[in-house]
């Protein structure tokens, strides 16, 4: 007679996936920032949760989806960047959970200057002595 060894189950919190995929998302070169949007802020007024930036997850108990709203550097390639995105949050969902991940769906919603704010962070520094 064989012996079965029941360990119980494991779940993995939408937070925790939605933090994996909005730090791997972060360390993508070419994303200036998560754009957290109007709703998401109201999301977390009225229901005292923390809800990460930018990031929505559908977690099961083999699978994951994931959604993910981003602001881009001026002058990279967002097609490049955002498929660089999808394989990096897909590479660290898997790893650190072992979920499947089905979809990862990237919404640009912004560019994000940045040479423009370094000038005009110096032009005010020479301005005042």
């Amino acid at each position: 007679m064989s012996e079965e060894i029941q360990t119980g189950l494991i779940r993995i919190s939408d937070d925790v996936v939605s933090t994996i995929a909005g730090l791997a998302a972060l360390e993508t070169p070419g994303i200036a920032a998560m754009s957290g949007g109007i709703s998401e802020g109201l999301a977390k007024r009225l229901s005292g949760k923390n809800v990460q930036k930018g990031v929505s997850v559908e977690v099961g108990q083999l699978e994951a989806a994931i959604d993910l709203r981003i602001i881009v550097n001026y002058g990279s390639k967002i097609q490049e960047v955002c498929r660089d995105l999808q394989q990096n949050v897909r590479e660290a969902v898997e790893n650190m959970t072992g979920l499947s991940v089905v979809e990862i769906n990237v919404k640009v919603e912004g560019v994000a200057f940045r040479e423009e704010e370094k000038e005009l962070h110096l032009d005010e520094a020479h301005r005042v002595k």
